[in-house]
């Protein structure tokens, strides 16, 4: 039996990208699984150092990728106050594959088909595990060097 390729694995992309920035990264390869937990636990790490990476819409082609630690979910009014807008969406999984090159569940800012500027929580701090642009794949990397290589905006954007 031939094993066939996930279309979804972007994962080469993502790793590419952190190793032209000079990121010190681990990967990680587990597959599918359900749960935030169970994706930290097939990691070896705590939830709260699983970080999400949302793409949001800020305004009509202007998106930001937004990152929270695992054990907590990023508040709409902070973010909003930050940028200093009214409004912020999350776009339909086929607009923010079409923004990032990543499938929901995948999402990366590294190796996005798009830089878009980030936002990381100002809890995120020592060793994290990122979406590695597939299914099940993680990168392990140190979140003030991550910060420091996306240019990242750091704020208290959680609860």
């Amino acid at each position: 039996m031939t094993d066939t390729p996930d279309p979804s694995d972007n994962s080469a992309r993502a790793i590419a990208a952190a190793e032209a920035l000079g990121l010190a990264h681990t990967v990680t390869r587990h597959g599918r699984v359900r749960s935030l937990e169970e994706a930290a636990a097939a990691r070896g790490i705590a939830p709260r150092a699983l970080v999400k990476t949302l793409v949001v819409r800020v305004r009509e082609g202007d998106y930001r990728f937004v990152m929270v630690p695992g054990d907590r979910e990023f508040s709409w009014p902070k973010l909003r106050a930050l940028l200093g807008v009214n409004r912020v969406s999350m776009p339909d999984a086929d607009t923010a594959q079409a923004v990032t090159g990543y499938e929901r569940g995948t999402i990366t800012p590294l190796g996005s088909t798009t830089a878009w500027p980030v936002v990381m929580d100002a809890g995120i701090a020592g060793e994290i595990s990122v979406g590695g642009g597939g299914h099940g794949v993680g990168l392990t990397v140190d979140a003030d060097a991550l910060a420091d290589v996306l240019g990242a905006q750091r704020a208290d954007i959680s609860e």
